[in-house]
C-alpha cells in the first residue's frame, strides 16, 4: 500500500483527487493540506510515499514546496498536478525536484497512471515535455528556441511576475514571498529589464493580461 498527500488550495478539487487515487486499492491518501505551511509541518509525521502538489498556493508557492521537500525529504516523490502552462512549469518543476507534471484539464484521466509510474522511479510528462527535455538534455548547455517570452525569467521572477498580474502590491508581494520590499522592487525591475518593458505600467499590464489568459485555459 503506498501513501499520498495531496495539497492544493481547493477542497472541491482535493476530493475528487482523493476519490479516484482511493479507487486503486494499492493507494491510501492518507492527509489532505491546503498550504505549504501546512505540509511542511505534517510532513515527517504522515512520512507519505508521494505528494500531489499544485504550483498555486497561498503562502509559499508549490515551486518553492517542491525544493523544501527535497531537500528535508528526498525520499518522498512528488507529482505536480497544475492548471499552469506545461510549457513553462513543468520543465522548472521537474529540476526543483518533482517527478511528474500533469495539467488538471487532463487529470481525471492521467493522474493514476502518473502517480504509479511516479513511485515505480519514472517521471511522467506529456510528449510534448518529454521531447523537449531531451532535446534539451541534448543540447547540452547551447541556447534552444523559446516557447514563451518568459522563459528568461527565474522561478522567483515568475512568481512575482504572476502575483504582480493578479494585482499584488510590492509590499503584499513582499509578505507573501517571505521577502523584503526592496528585494522584490529588484526582482520587478528585473523583470522589466529581461521582457523589454519600458514601465512598471506596461510591466503590470503585460502580467494581468497573463494571468487572465492561464486562468482561461
Amino acid at each position: 500500500m503506498h501513501s499520498i498527500i495531496l495539497v492544493d488550495d481547493h477542497p472541491l478539487l482535493r476530493k475528487g483527487l482523493a476519490r479516484t487515487i482511493e479507487k486503486e486499492p494499492a493507494l491510501n491518501v492518507v492527509g489532505q493540506m491546503d498550504s505549504a505551511e501546512e505540509t511542511l509541518g505534517a510532513i515527517e509525521d504522515l512520512a507519505p510515499d508521494l505528494a500531489v502538489v499544485d504550483i498555486s498556493l497561498p503562502g509559499m508557492s508549490g515551486m518553492e514546496l517542491i525544493k523544501h521537500l527535497q531537500s528535508r525529504m528526498p525520499e518522498v516523490q512528488i507529482l505536480v498536478v497544475s492548471r499552469h502552462d506545461e510549457t513553462l512549469y513543468a520543465e522548472r518543476c521537474i529540476r526543483a525536484g518533482a517527478r511528474g507534471y500533469v495539467m488538471k484539464q487532463e487529470a481525471g484521466d492521467d493522474i493514476v497512471h502518473a502517480i504509479q509510474r511516479v513511485l515505480d522511479g519514472r517521471i511522467f510528462v506529456s510528449d510534448t515535455i518529454n521531447e523537449r527535455l531531451l532535446q534539451s538534455m541534448a543540447e547540452g548547455g547551447r541556447e534552444r528556441v523559446m516557447q514563451s517570452p518568459l522563459e528568461v525569467l527565474s522561478d522567483r521572477e515568475l512568481e512575482v511576475f504572476e502575483l504582480t498580474g493578479h494585482g499584488a502590491s510590492t509590499r503584499e508581494i513582499a509578505e507573501r514571498l517571505h521577502l523584503s520590499v526592496k528585494t522584490v522592487e529588484s526582482y520587478r525591475a528585473r523583470i522589466k529589464n529581461k521582457l523589454n518593458f519600458d514601465s512598471a505600467n506596461e510591466l503590470m499590464k503585460h502580467a494581468v493580461q497573463w494571468v487572465e489568459g492561464e486562468g482561461s485555459t
